[in-house]
């Protein structure tokens, strides 16, 4: 299918922020995104609004989805006994909003669980919910950052960073756990907001919703700015079991070199090679059932000296700074070619190139997003189309873009406007051969499981 979109006369203008807003059935604030200086009779009045349109479809024995009004859509996801909704005029088809205000249905959820939240509710209608959630606003604010432009998170997948498949096999293999650590449910070793390597139980996989929630809360400036070497906090993972709680432990590595220049600081002396901090370093996210701290804690410094002295960790830092842990469409050496989204269906994992000109401006990037979520949207059919799309293809002014799915991969492609459409399925057979040589850098493949 061939489509012809326009182009905005200002960028900066078609894409002001979205506002996300969480209430109760009963029509109660609990959460909002909006950064203007509305006063709290305003919120309760637009909220009591929202309660109200949703009620009335409700009475009918249906369900209110979206409003639209010229260029802007609200979106509505009912999650009784919680309500949520989404304003955006970004032009993105009504199944991408929806899917982030299922994502922050999940994060609410990892702080009060379902089994929570209607126990309260079965008591006190008008339960205050937001004064519950004190404190995990920073968690919600982050994600609604990261969902923005989050490709795994659209996709529903997995984001790995670029290594060495020999260094990412001996980082797994440190994390496999001992006999005496049964409980222990999920560690995994993240860097630059990707995963390094994850391992598991034989009986449980991992949904990628659940690795997203524990991805935000583990990069949350909560956690990354805290003075504490590590961070314990009960945490629900929705799609593991929305009605309890399991502990997970997060702490960020430093090789011995950073350990000495943090020192050297402190002494006052030079440390101009400093490495990486938490911020941008390894993280180590352990998941388990168990509610022993120490035990979890001594563990974890184990695999960390491990990693140390096997050179595991100071072979991934030096990636992370070299650049090696990042490519760029230059790399492939395909004629027309500006940027693309792989998604390895086997592995459920996505790679992409950096962002370059012109989308390395933020406005240009959301533009180029929002045409790769219009063709996510029709090949999978997901705002109420009668078919799914095996292809799509969309001309821009400034570029023309490819949607298409096969049985080992689904692929967002990003070319030239001036090429025809069978150079870009051309260029698509090249990115697909490109990826199939560099798999073992580019996915993670056979993680242990214990």
């Amino acid at each position: 299918m061939l489509y012809q979109f326009g182009c905005p006369s200002d960028p900066a203008d078609a894409y002001p922020p979205r506002q996300y807003y969480v209430l109760t059935d009963a029509g109660k604030p609990v959460f909002t995104s909006r950064t203007s200086n509305h006063d709290s009779d305003d919120l309760a009045s637009t909220m009591g609004v929202m309660q109200a349109l949703i009620s009335v479809f409700l009475d009918d024995g249906d369900k209110l989805r979206c409003i639209n009004a010229g260029a802007t859509r609200i979106n509505f996801l009912i999650r009784s006994p919680l309500y949520y909704a989404c304003v955006s005029s970004w032009g993105e088809p009504e199944s991408v909003t929806r899917s982030h205000l299922e994502y922050l249905h999940l994060q609410v959820l990892s702080v009060v669980t379902i089994t929570q939240l209607r126990r309260i509710f079965e008591r006190r209608t008008n339960f205050d919910l937001g004064r519950l959630l004190s404190g995990a606003e920073i968690l919600i604010h982050s994600l609604l950052d990261r969902v923005e432009t989050d490709l795994a998170m659209s996709t529903s997948s997995l984001h790995c960073l670029k290594l060495d498949p020999t260094v990412r096999t001996r980082a797994a293999n440190a994390l496999v756990p001992t006999n005496k650590m049964k409980d222990l449910l999920y560690i995994i070793l993240v860097a630059r907001g990707r995963v390094i390597t994850l391992v598991r139980p034989k009986k449980h996989s991992i949904h990628p919703a659940d690795l997203h929630i524990l991805m935000n809360t583990a990069h949350s400036p909560s956690i990354i700015n805290s003075s504490a070497s590590a961070s314990w906090l009960p945490l629900c993972l929705p799609k593991f079991n929305s009605a309890g709680f399991v502990n997970t432990f997060i702490t960020y590595l430093q090789p011995e070199d950073a350990q000495e220049s943090k020192a050297a600081e402190a002494e006052g002396r030079d440390s101009s090679s400093s490495a990486t901090s938490a911020g941008s370093g390894v993280g180590l996210i352990c998941v388990s059932g168990n509610g022993d701290f120490e035990a979890i804690r001594s563990w974890c410094d184990a695999v960390t000296k491990r990693l140390e002295s096997e050179g595991t960790l100071g072979a991934i830092t030096s990636a992370i700074r070299n650049g090696t842990t990042e490519y760029a469409v230059a790399d492939l050496s395909i004629p027309g070619l500006r940027h693309f989204i792989y998604k390895s269906r086997a592995h459920v994992q996505i790679t992409a190139p950096i962002y370059e000109e012109p989308y390395d401006d933020i406005n240009e990037r959301r533009r180029l997003i929002t045409l790769y979520q219009v063709l996510h949207d029709g090949i999978h059919a997901k705002s109420g189309q009668d078919l799914p799309l095996k292809l799509q293809y969309i001309c821009t002014e400034k570029e023309s873009v490819m949607g298409w799915i096969t049985q080992p991969f689904e692929m967002y492609i990003t070319l030239s406007h001036w090429l025809p459409k069978t150079a870009a399925v051309g260029a698509a057979n090249a990115v697909a051969r490109w990826v199939k040589k560099e798999e073992a850098r580019l996915f993670l493949r056979d993680a242990p499981v214990f």
